[in-house]
């Protein structure tokens, strides 16, 4: 047999088939006319004993220590003993290793009732590690866990809200032919609706009908909620209809269940289908019933409805129903219709019933909602004539108050909502904390929370995770950290949204390493990371300039069981764009689609985005149509993506279409981006002046151009050799204050030489560098080239020597200018070492350079040197060309 597993401790099992088989025997000869029943064991031992045996092995963990001081007791072996211990320990591993030693010393089999006693220790401490090991053995002796045991151990785990690890307990049994106890499937059902967990729900629900089980109203009620309430309204419909084929009646509280669960998910028209069908059957509505269709049609704004039912509810009543005005005033106030409210808390008080806190707070919450401040203060004070306040009330103003930016009266009312004999409680706590983070102000957040009493007020998972999140959006990540530390230290239970703020705010603070360490921190805690989580770390991966583990987390996800969402693709489509990976956004698109994700209006922007990048346009341009045909506006990223992608590929009559298409769909004005890529665009194809006129718009619109817009129409001027509209072009832009750039510089300095304006270029060379700006490899062999053409080899040659020495590497162009301008110099020698050096690094040189090179080394008599760079020239066969062009 298996061994049972626990960290740090294993035990081996060694019962022996010869002792399970006795005790089937020993059962079968002890049972009333062959039936084995089940009779409940009675400890009325020494307890005395009991005790000196719980004395032993509460003294340390279990281990060879143990064992001696047991054997040390010589007790006589009683099945009584070993149920009285185990029913009095709280510890997993001591119970399981008494309850091998017990076996070992005595060399018999356990009884029913040890087995279920030890299964009750699990279920005590929430630890069902042994349970495949202990179910095989009782399947083998040939019983199963009593009824009692096995609600124990469901219902444990429903306290302990591990709904996962109680359904696993079930489907152990299940795996052993066990029959769980109705009542434990009927708890685990209801669990599994409270947090919306309806496939779960139905499983259960299948098993019991396969177990023979029969289902009552009740349960179907349970499930019917579960269902509506996720607006599985199919499903429900069909559970109705197997009640009713299965011949259950629908009670009042079914079809109240119905009626409200219906009703909150929109399903107006079949609210009012059940309480028409409800009078029909006879069964009259109640309270419940009439409150409940007013909650709905309250919501669906169909108020006149609602006042009319509300009216046939207090025509036919003595005494007013508190709930229904309650729930008119709530509706009231929802509404935005605070004068009813405030009427029907007179009519109220008219009637003699006196409005309850509960009234006052419905109001409240709706003022809060609509942020009316001052109005919700002045019904503070006059529910005090009515009733008093109580916590809800306090934290719905404090929580409106510090909303309202308001701190310091928040921190008022909290005092004196101690001197009124309320203390704050967590709510309280995790909204003033949550707030202030909000604001930005950590310290106070910090404050709240260090002075927190816990004896009366502990911390939970919102007030950690509302700290953890707000101290590192700020930078303060070790102090973020140090919360998650005292987290785990008061035994909150960590979950993925502390996760996933950590590991956020790590990478955006330039720490990934510390955020991979999160990641592995929360696997080693078995937290298991959602959704959410995962797309926010492969967000992270990519922006931290990690690709490939970005592609690799987007595989994790798909491993991990998760159907990866919009929000998924949409982060991997954009990381590759941003890597480089432009390409491969095309696959990627029909993937997403045939995974059936549904696309919003960010993931069509980033797709059209890497479409356009990548140079498929047109893909771009049908997505924009189909993103306006799903009922999607295109924002002004869609547009811009599109515009620039079809300027780029010189479609400019098109991209100038979308442009106004854009001006006249949309209520928000265009940006400067949308302008500069038309301008770029127009620019480079040399339609300078519809580049000035979308300008001139720009200007008239109350934009201010960036640097980007003035490279775009400078580099235009260039090309078009307009080199004085260029220079006044950037006086223009010093003038509005727009700094130039490395790019500007270079644009420039290119045009001047261009026209042979080597001076002037040299003079924008120099004032880039008093800018503190490093040139650009164009820049530098430009300038060079430039000057050397215009005769200045001394400063030609200090550029070239300082080019080299910064580890810049010039081309053919630079080589050929430098070689021409020394052999014009005179400075043969010097040219050829360039020549040489030229050859040396493959590259190419002009005809026209060895012309003139060798005329220079024939006038300083190198007849060597001059026999060489001949012998090239013949090489080329091109010398007699040359000769004659020359």
């Amino acid at each position: 047999m298996r061994m049972l597993l626990r960290p740090g401790i294993i035990f081996h099992t060694d019962t022996k088939p010869s002792r399970v088989f006795a005790l089937c025997k020993h059962l079968s000869s002890s049972s009333d006319n062959g039936e084995n029943r089940e009779k409940p064991t009675t400890f009325e031992g020494n307890r005395q004993v009991v005790n000196e045996i719980c004395n032993v092995l509460e003294s340390g963990p279990w281990g060879p220590s143990s064992e001696n001081a047991l054997s040390a007791l010589n007790l006589h072996p009683q099945p009584e003993l070993i149920i009285g211990v185990l029913r009095r320990l709280r510890d997993v591993d001591r119970a399981i290793g008494y309850f091998r030693w017990y076996e070992r010393r005595t060399e018999m089999a356990h009884c029913p009732e040890s087995y279920n006693s030890l299964l009750s220790v699990m279920a005590r401490c929430r630890n069902f590690d042994a349970l495949e090991q202990i179910l095989g053995e009782m399947s083998v002796a040939g019983f199963g866990p009593s009824v009692t045991t096995c609600i124990e151990m469901v219902s444990s785990c429903v306290k302990a809200n591990k709904l996962r690890e109680g359904f696993d307990v079930l489907q152990m049994m299940r795996k052993f032919k066990f029959r769980p106890a109705f009542s434990a499937y009927t708890t685990l059902i209801g669990a599994f609706s409270a947090v919306n967990q309806s496939d779960a729900m139905l499983t259960l629900f299948q098993q019991m009908q396969e177990l023979g089980y029969e289902p009552t109203v009740h349960l179907f009620t349970t499930l019917i909620r579960g269902f509506a309430k996720e607006g599985r309204v199919d499903s429900a419909l069909s559970l109705l209809d197997e009640m009713k084929s299965s011949s259950l009646d629908a009670d009042i509280v079914l079809y109240n269940v119905c009626i409200d669960c219906f009703g909150k998910v929109g399903k107006v028209d079949m609210a009012w289908k059940f309480f028409h069908e409800m009078e029909a059957n006879g069964l009259k509505p109640d309270e419940v019933t009439y409150t409940s269709m007013i909650g709905v049609l309250f919501k669906a704004n169909r108020l006149d409805e609602a006042v009319e039912m509300f009216e046939h509810l207090e025509k036919n009543r003595r005494v007013p129903c508190t709930y229904a005005y309650n729930t008119m005033i709530m509706g009231y106030g929802s509404a935005g219709k605070f004068e009813e409210a405030y009427s029907l808390l007179e009519r109220q008080r008219a009637k003699g019933s006196i409005p309850s806190v509960i009234a006052y707070n419905c109001i409240l919450t709706s003022l809060r909602r609509m942020g009316k401040v001052d109005e919700a203060l002045r019904l503070f004070e006059e529910m005090k004539k009515d009733a008093a306040p109580n916590l809800s009330t306090y934290n719905i103003l404090i929580d409106m108050l510090c909303r309202a930016g308001k701190l310091d009266c928040a921190f008022e009312l909290r005092d004196s909502m101690q001197k009124a004999g309320l203390f704050p409680n967590v709510r309280t706590v995790n909204i003033m904390v949550d707030r202030l983070c909000k604001r930005q102000k950590l310290d106070e957040a910090c404050a709240i929370f260090e002075e927190m009493d816990y004896k009366v007020c502990t911390p939970d998972e919102i007030t950690f995770c509302s700290l953890i999140d707000g101290l590192g959006k700020v930078g303060r990540v070790d102090d973020a950290y140090k919360i998650y530390e005292k987290m785990l230290d008061a035994d909150c239970r960590t979950n993925s949204i502390v996760y996933t703020s950590l590991i956020r705010n790590f990478f955006n603070n330039g720490r990934k390493e510390d955020g991979h360490k999160i990641y592995k921190e929360m696997i080693n805690q078995k937290c298991s990371p959602d959704l959410r989580f995962l797309n926010t770390y492969m967000d992270c991966l990519f922006k931290a300039g990690e690709p490939e583990k970005g592609r690799a987390m987007f595989e994790e996800i798909k491993a991990r069981g998760f159907v990866p969402d919009a929000k998924s693709y949409s982060i991997l489509i954009h990381g590759l764009i941003k890597s480089g990976f432009a390409n491969e956004t095309y696959e990627l698109f029909y993937s997403m689609k045939e995974q059936g994700c549904v696309l919003d209006t960010q993931a069509y922007n980033i797709v059209i985005d890497g479409f356009c990048k990548c140079g498929k346009v047109n893909k771009a341009y049908q997505l924009l149509e189909e993103m306006k045909a799903n009922g999607f506006e295109p924002t002004v990223v869609t547009y811009g993506s599109v515009i620039d992608g079809l300027a780029k590929i010189d479609r400019l009559d098109e991209a100038y279409m979308l442009f106004e298409e854009a001006k006249s769909n949309r209520k928000e004005e265009l940006n400067v981006v949308i302008y500069s890529s038309l301008i770029d665009g127009f620019g480079k194809v040399g339609r300078i002046d519809e580049a000035y006129l979308i300008l001139e718009e720009l200007m008239q619109k109350g934009l201010t151009p960036n640097v980007y817009t003035w490279n775009s129409l400078l580099d235009a001027l260039v090309k078009a050799e307009e080199i004085n509209e260029a220079l006044v072009c950037f006086q223009s832009m010093k003038g509005f204050k727009c700094t130039p750039n490395q790019v500007t510089y270079g644009i420039l300095i290119n045009g001047l030489c261009k026209v042979r304006k080597f001076n002037k270029a040299f003079v924008f060379w120099q004032e880039m560098q008093k800018q503190g700006m490093k040139p650009s490899t164009i820049s530098y062999t430009t300038m060079i080239s430039g000057l050397a053409k215009a005769g200045n080899i001394a400063e030609a040659g200090s550029l070239f020597d300082r080019f080299k020495a910064n580890g810049g590497v010039p081309d053919s162009a630079c080589y050929n200018a430098m070689i021409e301008g020394l052999s014009s110099g005179n400075r043969a020698m010097d040219a050829f070492s360039l020549f040489e050096e030229t050859r040396r690094r493959g590259l190419n040189i002009h005809t026209k350079t060895c012309v003139v090179l060798l005329d220079t080394l024939h006038k300083n008599d190198c007849l060597e040197q001059a026999a060489i760079v001949g012998a090239v020239l013949r090489e080329t066969g091109k010398a007699r060309h040359a000769a004659r062009s020359w």
